[in-house]
């Protein structure tokens, strides 16, 4: 059983994060407004702090996101996927999930760390599923934009075993 003990205090904080950083892929993929980014804001901490797994890496991941939230801070805390000069946003995103991904695999064992990536996939997807995009009022507006499956379909590729 792998658990906080077997990380490095940096590697930790990048494996908390990881889930909001995966929703976060999905809302640079396609911003909407305030209101919208309110919703998938919202949406990916819920995930995030309820994971469909309960495999104790997992669990105490989303304890300590949890305890963030209550204590009013921001777990994405130092985290910045953009810096003049460099690659896109959602290819940053993408590739801090890569290297958290092989971290969790490095020490996990396989049903851990395929759980850890279903735990990413399932907040990039509540975050795509928190406000519908486009349209008019309403009319037209699809539950899930094509750039954000796009990038949920990255995502996926991303936190998967290869």
């Amino acid at each position: 059983m792998t658990t906080k003990e077997d990380f490095s205090e940096e590697e930790w904080t990048r494996i908390v994060r990881a889930p909001l950083v995966a929703g976060l892929a999905v809302a640079l993929a396609d911003p909407g407004g305030p209101i919208e980014v309110a919703k998938e804001s919202m949406a990916m901490i819920r995930s995030a702090t309820n994971p469909s797994s309960r495999e104790q890496l997992v669990a105490e991941a989303a304890l300590d996101i949890q305890a963030a939230v209550q204590q009013k801070r921001n777990p994405l805390k130092g985290y910045r996927p953009t810096s003049p000069g460099t690659a896109p946003a959602g290819d940053q995103v993408l590739v801090e999930l890569r290297e958290v991904r092989a971290i969790v695999a490095a020490r996990a064992t396989p049903d851990e760390t395929t759980a850890f990536g279903q735990w990413l996939v399932e907040s990039a997807q509540a975050a795509a599923d928190a406000a519908k995009e486009g349209g008019f009022l309403g009319f037209g507006a699809k539950q899930v934009s094509e750039g954000e499956q796009h990038m949920l379909d990255q995502v996926r590729a991303a936190v998967s075993p290869t």
